[in-house]
């Protein structure tokens, strides 16, 4: 009867191992041997361009190394008077659809950390220098503005901020004229308003899909557009480990879980969300491998995450990585 006994776990325990293969046995070639350790804030997430293998470059991507585009310290920009909202307009941005402007022409943003309801802001201190709140005294619907989604939340100062559908509304101190888009995608967390409160973009995309990059051919992007990239130094099998970490993490966003229905062209071998071993957070996957954006990307489309220290790249419809040398 024991050995009995000890066959059958050993035979299920093979099993389990198979059926763990089937879902996440990678080719692990594109990963080095020596890839184990946490170095993915290899570059600034000011880099820009295709990535020298330095983790420098020459784009003018904002950078969130604390999470809000202040790029990890405060704004070096003497905080600026409190300029009032003034009549509300809506412009058309090429890549955004229609945007929300303040009565001066400059573009109107939402915090992913705050909430719309009940309506609350996250961004004080440093952050409200870098990210200044709306004031709500004079705001005014202008043409294409449902006025009943204006409103307004009190801050731990007293002072009353705007609100669009209940989403406490910011300027960005980076952006200097009118129709600038600076802030837009800053850490994965600042997006630009659309007048109906929801973040601006030309479509509903679903939560992955796949766009043509001039560059790099398909290549996989979120739910705003932005492009998904794979930290070659993560492991996909036996399971998803992802080795970016800390500040790595604060500029290259973990994508978090989507359903596998609400993707489109994406190949649903190993697509499915893990726990993070850090926060517990559910990250993504895709066949096995934890994705990110960069928080280096202004806008959608952009690639200036690409090659980033020899250890970041855009993402294929199968999930291999795109345009990394050949080992």
């Amino acid at each position: 009867m024991k050995t009995s006994w000890r066959s059958a776990s050993l035979a299920a325990t093979a099993v389990s191992v198979l059926a763990l293969t089937t879902a996440c046995g990678q080719d692990n070639s594109t990963t080095p041997s020596s890839a184990a350790q946490n170095v993915g804030a290899t570059a600034p997430a000011t880099s820009g361009g295709v990535g020298t293998g330095t983790g420098t470059g020459t784009g003018t991507g904002t950078g969130a190394g604390n999470g809000y585009g202040a790029d990890g310290q405060q704004s070096s920009a003497s905080p600026a008077a409190v300029e009032p909202a003034g009549k509300l307009t809506v412009a058309s941005n090429p890549d955004l659809g229609k945007v929300l402007n303040d009565g001066a022409g400059l573009t109107l943003y939402r915090f992913d950390k705050d909430t719309a309801n009940p309506p609350k802001s996250n961004c004080e201190g440093d952050c409200a220098t870098t990210w200044p709140p709306v004031p709500a005294d004079d705001a005014e619907a202008g043409a294409g503005i449902d006025k009943s989604l204006l409103g307004e939340v009190t801050r731990p100062d007293g002072t009353k901020q705007l609100t669009i559908g209940g989403w406490p509304a910011y300027r960005y101190a980076k952006d200097v004229n009118a129709g600038d888009v600076n802030g837009q995608g800053v850490g994965g967390k600042w997006f630009a308003l659309a007048p109906d409160g929801k973040k601006a973009t030309l479509s509903a995309l679903p939560g992955l899909s796949v766009r043509k990059d001039a560059k790099l051919g398909d290549i996989i992007v979120d739910k705003n557009g932005m492009t998904v990239y794979r930290f070659i130094k993560d492991k996909a099998w036996p399971k998803p480990v992802s080795n970016c970490t800390g500040a790595c993490l604060e500029k290259w966003p973990a994508v978090a879980e989507v359903n596998a229905n609400d993707t489109k062209g994406v190949e649903k071998k190993g697509l499915m969300g893990f726990a993070r071993t850090d926060n517990g957070e559910k990250q993504m996957t895709v066949d096995c491998w934890p994705i990110y954006t960069f928080s280096g990307d202004k806008k959608a489309g952009d690639t200036n995450g690409q090659g980033v220290g020899g250890t970041w790249y855009a993402v294929s419809p199968t999930g291999k990585l795109v345009g990394a040398p050949s080992k």
